[in-house]
């Protein structure tokens, strides 16, 4: 058996949490620099916001419902997040991560030993009494199926109480005829639209299509999800596993002219992938450094370009890494554009103990002690504390966040005071 947990609403949720006066209010969380609708309260969703929606272009619809609207706060999301997931990883030791808001749950023989509603149940009420964010608990045979039953206990709260398990064939196929397949975890747009131009429009059809069709017409991939779905356990849990490129990209604030500007800009992504690759114990070979112009701005000439540069030797420094993105944006920077976006993306990994040493030329031996230094001292007393001169000494990203919430649980000067 699975049980997949999926958090409500997650980010309005968290920003609940710490202001009970916003319960059963229309909330709208934003994406990075305010662009546009990433999550919507039950409220928002029923005032038809969509999601993707832009917020220059709602700004009037949000006043007019008073919605309420909030920056990103993915230092508060992220470690409400790991609280869910602590608390979850008390009732198997078996589980995967799936996203910020969502987990599996391994329960392969809890059945035998446990009244697996009641076990839901008891997730649920401590979730939401220890974090106070409310979840949804599907269970089933598979891991596909599990995703299923969530769908329903989210959908129908009042009738399920937010746990809802397939655990017979009735309501598989239940669950299955009422399922939309573009709604079929793993069947996307494209795919979706392949099967609709055949007539299939549920899961329950997609299930009663031919194996070899499936695997000639879609993939493989498909077809476990065909088989899963029929309730023939075939995805199991995934191992994180380490990642086989890093990127750092962003959307600036307002669009940048210089090649003084950028530079900061690629040193913070390169000195952020540098990190990256020290946590996983890598070094990479080789790293791609992009600038993208403002596209919206159609009165602008337009420029896109990016580069890949093969390093001279393999590393996971900061100093060095920064130094090479700096080099690769000045082979592609033109003047006279405004832009808008960039990134630099690491790639070509080794692990650190097994770095092939070049005749002529290797990485700084003394930047091996230097960043542990710096990566403790990081982890000690807050994000960047030490950063390169290159760098922008006040701010680590530069985001318009003009409605951030406070980081209640990740700043002390942030910490709900209570007065008596």
């Amino acid at each position: 058996m699975f049980a997949l947990v999926d958090c409500n609403n997650f980010y309005a949720s968290c920003e609940r949490v710490f202001r009970p006066d916003l319960n059963e209010k229309p909330i709208v969380v934003l994406s990075n620099n305010d662009g546009c609708v990433i999550a919507r309260s039950n409220e928002a969703k029923a005032l038809g916001i969509p999601m993707g929606a832009p917020a220059f272009e709602y700004e009037k619809i949000f006043q007019q419902n008073n919605i309420q609207v909030f920056s990103a706060n993915f230092a508060l999301y992220g470690d409400m997040s790991q609280r869910v997931m602590n608390i979850l990883s008390e009732y198997t030791p078996n589980i995967e991560m799936y996203s910020i808001d969502e987990c599996f749950l391994q329960l392969t023989g809890f059945d035998a030993h446990f009244n697996l509603q009641q076990y839901g149940n008891t997730m649920c009420k401590k979730v939401l009494q220890y974090t106070g964010i409310p979840i949804s608990v599907g269970i089933a045979t598979t891991k596909s199926l599990s995703k299923v039953a969530n769908k329903i206990a989210k959908k129908y709260t009042k009738q399920t109480g937010g746990v809802y398990i397939i655990d017979n064939e009735e309501k598989r196929l239940k669950a299955l005829k009422w399922l939309k397949i573009e709604d079929v975890w793993g069947i996307g747009r494209q795919h979706s639209k392949r099967l609709h131009a055949i007539g299939i429009t549920t899961a329950f059809a997609f299930t009663q299509l031919d194996n070899a069709y499936v695997q000639k017409q879609f993939s493989i991939v498909e077809l476990r999800l065909k088989q899963d779905l029929q309730g023939i356990p075939t995805l199991g849990l995934e191992e994180v596993q380490a990642k086989k490129s890093i990127a750092t990209t962003r959307t600036f604030e307002n669009n940048y002219t210089t090649v003084e500007e950028l530079i900061e800009r690629i040193s913070t992504f390169a000195v952020s992938c540098a990190e990256k690759l020290r946590k996983q114990n890598a070094c990479c070979n080789s790293l791609m450094v992009f600038i993208h112009s403002n596209r919206h701005r159609k009165d602008l000439p337009q420029y896109n370009r990016s580069i890949v540069i093969k390093l001279p030797f393999a590393t996971n420094s900061t100093i060095e890494l920064a130094k090479f993105a700096v080099q690769a944006l000045k082979l592609i920077f033109k003047q006279g554009y405004a832009y808008k976006k960039a990134g630099v993306i690491v790639q070509d990994f080794v692990t650190e103990n097994n770095i092939q040493q070049t005749l002529f030329e290797n990485r700084n031996p003394k930047h091996i002690s230097l960043m542990k230094a710096i990566d403790q001292l990081n982890v000690n007393f807050g994000q960047q504390k030490i950063r390169l001169a290159s760098q922008d000494q006040k701010r680590v990203w530069k985001m318009k966040q003009e409605k951030l919430s406070p980081r209640y649980t990740t700043n002390l000067a942030d910490i709900i005071t209570v007065h008596t």
